[in-house]
């Protein structure tokens, strides 16, 4: 038991919405795919609205409703960017369930997204889940190789103590 004391514990970010999972590499936005905001994954969601992905605390509601960040217990910054290009919809297709400050649990609600509005009104509903603070050398990252994931089940992403 003693033991147990002294083992690195580990963040799994588990799928925050259902879908497709795509490397961050082949996201068509450069500021994701070139990991300019952080290391991450994303997904290109077939159903249902945006959930947490970890136990945490919603550091930001973007005024657009169009991005959530939390920061999980662990100190791990995460940002969920729904769709490409959505900030321009000035927060039409989106309602927020959460304001900052809140504490948040895994599958809590963050957003209700409308797919079919982001669908025809932004360039891609896919939606970069990235780790904001992963720069600061003092973590590891797992992807996944699963190919769907689904919400509130699939872990998408492992970060590690170094």
């Amino acid at each position: 038991m003693v033991f147990n004391l002294f083992k690195k514990k580990s963040l799994e970010l588990v799928s925050p919405v259902t879908g497709k999972i795509v490397p961050l590499e082949e996201v068509p936005d450069p500021v994701f795919s070139q990991k300019m905001m952080g290391e991450g994954v994303a997904i290109l969601p077939s159903e249902g609205n945006i959930y947490s992905p970890v136990n945490g605390t919603v550091m930001l509601v973007a005024a657009t409703k169009h991005a959530v960040g939390i920061r999980a217990q662990d100190g791990t910054e995460i940002l969920i960017h729904v769709g490409l290009e959505t900030v321009a919809l000035n927060g039409e297709g989106f309602t927020t369930a959460v304001k900052e400050g809140d504490k948040v649990s895994v599958g809590q609600l963050l957003l209700e997204v409308d797919w079919e509005y982001i669908g025809k009104h932004a360039k891609s509903t896919v939606t970069p889940i990235v780790i904001t603070n992963s720069d600061d050398g003092k973590k590891s990252f797992n992807l996944t190789d699963e190919k769907e994931g689904f919400q509130g089940k699939t872990v998408l992403l492992t970060v590690s103590a170094k």
